[in-house]
């Protein structure tokens, strides 16, 4: 009996990959996290099992009483789909769930999944790092009501490093992440909210660190969103990358006239 983890993509449920919709398939048991994660993306749960599944909302459900259910399901020797949004590696709540596995003994695997801050790149149509303006996209949040920060990991001395941020769970505390940042890349830095990244009601926000908040006002957003911001989000030129260029050669283009 194994417990899958298994990313479900930033919603859109033709972004889940080929192998984490396989293992919804095949498990008799699909924990997901319905507040999060569509229910389309575990429409097919059970197709491929030997008897009909057993699928689950976790949503209203604590830490405990998820863990009473992977316990019956590898009682009876039932593989489990738990089915977390975008990739459970990053603010997955995972490392919880495989830490009480492992005192069980109970098997587990990892299934990766497309994250939220690719899927809104992909919905603004550009590239999150460019040569010359930011090579880094650092990953981060602020603290509402989660877990508080760790020393050290503030958005200014984040952004001391000119790179481009995606910052989660943070839409309640915009104007924190504004009066954090503005000293930092100045007001007129882009700053760009996405809302349900990839969903059939997505909606992006462009604007500045001067304007983003106005912005904001009226639009009743207060979860499932993404704030940007960086340079390269708006650049006003960049240079080509080297990758492509005529006189770079590597092992698989070799300078004209060598081996």
């Amino acid at each position: 009996m194994t417990v899958h983890f298994i990313g479900a993509g930033p919603g859109a449920p033709d972004l889940i990959t080929l192998r984490g919709l396989r293992l919804i398939r095949r498990c008799p048991v699909v924990l997901y996290a319905g507040s999060l994660v569509p229910a389309e993306v575990v429409a097919q749960a059970g197709d491929e099992a030997p008897l009909p599944p057993r699928v689950i909302d976790t949503a209203s459900l604590d830490l405990d009483a998820i863990m009473a259910e992977i316990e019956a399901a590898h009682s009876r020797g039932f593989d489990v789909a738990r089915v977390h949004s975008g990739d459970p590696s990053f603010y997955g709540a995972i490392a919880e769930q495989m830490r009480r596995l492992q005192a069980l003994a109970i098997d587990y695997q990892v299934t990766p999944g497309v994250p939220a801050f690719a899927a809104a790149a992909a919905a603004l149509g550009q590239e999150l790092t460019l040569p010359g303006i930011a090579q880094s996209v650092v990953l981060t949040r602020t603290a509402v009501r989660a877990s508080e920060m760790p020393p050290g990991e503030t958005l200014a001395a984040f952004a001391a490093t000119g790179a481009t941020l995606a910052i989660h769970l943070s839409i309640n505390n915009l104007a924190y992440v504004v009066r954090e940042l503005a000293p930092v890349y100045g007001a007129d830095c882009p700053a760009i909210v996405v809302y349900r990244a990839s969903w059939p009601d997505q909606r992006i926000i462009r604007g500045t660190l001067a304007s983003i908040r106005g912005q904001m006002k009226g639009q009743g957003i207060t979860r499932t969103a993404l704030i940007l911001v960086g340079r390269a989000l708006d650049p006003a030129r960049f240079d080509d990358s080297r990758l492509y260029a005529p006189d770079h050669h590597h092992v698989l283009r070799p300078q004209q006239g060598r081996a």
